[in-house]
């Protein structure tokens, strides 16, 4: 097995200077790097990531602190994360803290964390108050996408806004008695997103004068599965909503599966938009509001990253375009028409009638 000494040999340089060169670092001479380069190749030189971070003090690791690995918000994620990382020789540790229930998660621990990386970025985790003061401890640069942790940047989207975007749709076209699918305990942890979701949805039905059906606030666990299975109470009631609004794309897709069980056509008998334009979206033809989650994985890695290698002789990321002064990125979000939605049947006005003046709305 060739060793470092074997490649700066063939290359004619230094040990220090082969070491710098594999690195990237941008003081080494392009022509020098190329021969280093073509000597490892040659004589099939690995660089042990242990020696390197004996030399440097760091790992070139990055943990991903997640609660779920599978579904697609999460995996999208941490694809886009592990590739930006990748561009500059770091590599992707996951620290998974699913648990039994979608509604919980396993407990952050110093054992997940100490002398394992160099930093971490979270996805939608909302940390305790214990939990906080280990990161605060490890003294580590952290990102967090969608959760903010305090005092670290954020990149997420604006949930509320991204609703509203969602019930707009369906008021233009002429829909008022709309249900919403994606509601969660007060008590389960994961419940930022879906309750800024939810108090999104009840903030702009007001605006438009419509009331919210509390019969038709569908809770899940944010699974297509149990979507389908919750979703089926919509339709034993009369009336039953026109259109539903689900909180992700995934539920989305089991509303269609509980209208389809029970008898009912979308988009004739019901519209359904989601949240998200998941992988199978333009194969289902689903109208949802699309959130860019690649973009999200990248921000949060280079942002990481240009803490780390900024000042350093390493290539080192810009900030993404558009972060605030206090470490926020708001992504856009915007709505995709295709089939699963439809206008009202015998409506011709793209706004329904207010029910009534404020006073009098219930």
């Amino acid at each position: 097995m060739s060793t470092i000494s074997d490649v700066a040999r063939a290359a004619g340089v230094s040990v220090a200077t082969v070491s710098r060169a594999l690195r990237g670092v941008s003081t080494v001479n392009p022509a020098t790097r190329e021969r280093v380069l073509r000597a490892a190749t040659e004589l099939d030189y690995v660089a042990s990531p242990t020696a390197a971070s004996l030399a440097s003090g760091r790992t070139r690791v990055i943990g991903i602190v997640t609660p779920f690995l599978t579904r697609w918000f999460f995996a999208t994620a941490i694809s886009a994360i592990e590739k930006t990382l990748r561009e500059y020789g770091f590599h992707a540790l996951l620290v998974d803290l699913e648990a039994d229930s979608a509604l919980r998660r396993r407990e952050l621990t110093n054992q997940m964390l100490s002398k394992r990386a160099d930093g971490f970025i979270t996805i939608n985790v909302p940390l305790r108050e214990d939990e906080l003061a280990l990161l605060d401890k490890l003294g580590l640069p952290v990102v967090a996408i969608g959760n903010p942790v305090a005092g670290y940047p954020l990149i997420h989207i604006d949930d509320q806004a991204t609703v509203r975007t969602a019930v707009d749709h369906l008021v233009d076209l002429g829909h008022s008695h709309i249900g919403y699918v994606g509601a969660v305990p007060a008590e389960a942890e994961h419940r930022l997103v879906p309750w800024s979701r939810l108090t999104g949805f009840r903030a702009v039905m007001a605006d438009h004068g419509l009331r919210v059906h509390e019969e038709w606030v569908i809770p899940c666990d944010w699974s297509a599965q149990d979507a389908a299975r919750q979703a089926a109470a919509l339709f034993l009631h009369d009336p039953a909503p026109t259109a539903v609004v689900a909180g992700s794309d995934e539920m989305a897709i089991g509303v269609m599966a509980a209208a389809t069980e029970s008898g009912h056509r979308v988009p004739e008998d019901l519209s359904v938009i989601g949240i998200d334009d998941f992988v199978l979206a333009d194969v289902l033809r689903l109208t949802t509001v699309r959130q860019d989650v690649v973009a999200q994985g990248r921000a949060a890695a280079t942002t990481l990253l240009h803490q780390l290698l900024s000042g350093s002789a390493e290539p080192s990321p810009a900030l993404p375009a558009g972060m605030t002064s206090d470490g926020r990125l708001t992504l856009d979000t915007t709505l995709v028409k295709r089939r699963t939605t439809s206008r009202l049947r015998g409506t011709v006005s793209s706004h329904p009638p207010l029910l009534g003046t404020p006073a009098d709305r219930p």
